[in-house]
This record gives C-alpha cells, sequence and structure tokens, in this order.
C-alpha cells in the first residue's frame, strides 16, 4: 500500500471564540469564518477514495496572534488582541517569527492549502521560501500571477474564507495529487 499523500491546511485567528476562558485545541477554539476552513479540514479528513480507504492525511495549523503558529491539535486559551491589519500581521510575525516556522513545515507535505487575508499572504510570498508547486492560496485576486510564477494554484477568495466553489475545487486538486 503506498503512503497517503499529506496535506497541510493554514489559517488565521478569528475573532470569534468558542469559549475564551476554557483551555481547547486550536481546531476547537476558533469559529465565525474559520469555521469554513474548519469544514474543509473535515471534508479531506473523511474523504475516501474509489475503494473506501482514507484518501490522505490531513494537518491543520492555525496562525495566532498570541501564540504564533498552532497546529489545530494543541491546546490554547482565548485572548482578547486579535490581528486584523497590514501592521498587526507584520507585528504578530515579528514577535512569532511564524512565515518562517510555516514556511519551513510546508516542507514535508505534499500540498498545502493557505485560506488567509491578503497582507498576510502577502508576508509569505516576500519570504519567498514556499516550494515550487506546493501551495493552494485562497486568496486576493490581486496574487494571481505571482502564484502562477510559483507553479501554486490560486483560487479566489469567495465566502468568508474559503467558499463552497472553492471547496469543491481544492477536494478536486487534492484527489487528482492523490492518484499519482
Amino acid at each position: 500500500m503506498k503512503p497517503l499523500k499529506r496535506i497541510l491546511i493554514v489559517t488565521n485567528d478569528s475573532t470569534v471564540f468558542k469559549d475564551k476562558n476554557r483551555l481547547l485545541s486550536a481546531f476547537e477554539m476558533f469559529d465565525g469564518r474559520a469555521t469554513e476552513v474548519k469544514n474543509l479540514v473535515a471534508r479531506l479528513d473523511t474523504a475516501t477514495t474509489e475503494t473506501g480507504s482514507k484518501l490522505c492525511d490531513v494537518s491543520y495549523g492555525v496562525i495566532t496572534t498570541k501564540y504564533g503558529f498552532v497546529p489545530g491539535n494543541y491546546m490554547v486559551t482565548g485572548y482578547d488582541k486579535v490581528m486584523e491589519t497590514k501592521e498587526d500581521y507584520i507585528e504578530a510575525d515579528k514577535n512569532k517569527g511564524y512565515v518562517e516556522q510555516v514556511s519551513y513545515l510546508t516542507r514535508p507535505f505534499d500540498k498545502t492549502i493557505f485560506c488567509m487575508p491578503k497582507e498576510m499572504f502577502r508576508l509569505f510570498l516576500e519570504f519567498n521560501d514556499i516550494g515550487y508547486g506546493k501551495l493552494i492560496a485562497v486568496t486576493n485576486p490581486e496574487f494571481k500571477e505571482e502564484c502562477e510564477k510559483r507553479g501554486w494554484t490560486y483560487l479566489e477568495r469567495k465566502g468568508a474564507r474559503v467558499g463552497n466553489e472553492n471547496a469543491d475545487k481544492i477536494e478536486e486538486i487534492v484527489r487528482e495529487l492523490c492518484k499519482q
């Protein structure tokens, strides 16, 4: 049996917390806009091949204001300030180094999916350390050409973070990848 393809899905924190006063996994903690991304994670994680076997191995992580990059199964508590502006993203990266960390973490994965605001995505473009062809970027049309130059799949952000049409397209891309 060939090994499963490894998929990493990354998003950023949300202003909507499930419960700021409890210790919850990063996957559970963030609601609101993050819900679309969590639905995509669940969809890919439970997807099966035509023969009924698991389609792929899915990992999930959240870039948070307080902790930097956090794998989805790590426990976090709520916090008051959530990054929302270009300056916030730059400041959080300066303090937590999430751009370098996440860029490095993409290496062992067959595909990485980014669902994040355009100014956060811009920091990854500027850092320029994610491999050719490794990324599916759900982002602003401004970055379409840059994504194509890097062999990345560009999908225009629709919906809160992903959109149903993009979720369908991402599953289609992942299914094709898993046939290889």
